[in-house]
């Protein structure tokens, strides 16, 4: 038995420790936000957040995940800045066909949580390994500014803390 973490509850798994997250995630514990895209971690579509980390689902083994801390999409606006983003989407229609999305959201709060106010290259090299066939890539930056609007500057860490 394999007890994951995952929007703050713990669940518990009956499978291989090989197992994709992915499919704990979609077939056994039926979260099915997450989606399958390429299967080998090159479209963004299986991206969830591990210990804040936007991480690819389709290739990580359940048993590498144990004792860390998993967000799904489904968990992701418990947070503010995951509902500010969830938000930020619709207020720009981000949305075409929709199958991507999941995935952007989740690099998208990755990225915020860690950079405030990012610039655009900043926004590219964050987004970059998520795949939208519809091409909505420049209302996901419009998305991704209107949020960073909304939030405090980071302060830089101090050096030697």
């Amino acid at each position: 038995m394999i007890k994951l973490n995952i929007n703050g509850k713990v669940m518990q798994f009956d499978l291989a420790p090989d197992v994709p997250l992915l499919w704990a995630l979609r077939d056994v514990a039926h979260m099915t936000g997450t989606k399958f895209g390429c299967g080998m971690a090159l479209c963004g579509a299986c991206t969830v957040h591990v210990n804040g980390e936007a991480t690819r689902s389709c290739v990580l083994p359940i048993s590498a995940v144990v004792g860390k801390k998993i967000t799904t999409i489904e968990g992701v606006g418990a947070t503010p800045l995951g509902r500010a983003t969830q938000q930020a989407w619709l207020d720009a229609e981000v949305a075409q066909c929709g199958y991507c999305q999941s995935g952007q959201i989740m690099s998208a709060v990755s990225l915020l949580s860690k950079n405030h106010h990012p610039s655009d290259a900043d926004i590219d090299n964050a987004m970059s390994g998520n795949v939208c066939r519809c091409g909505s890539y420049p209302r996901i930056r419009v998305a991704i500014k209107q949020v960073a609007m909304t939030l405090p500057a980071k302060k830089p860490a101090r050096k030697g803390a």
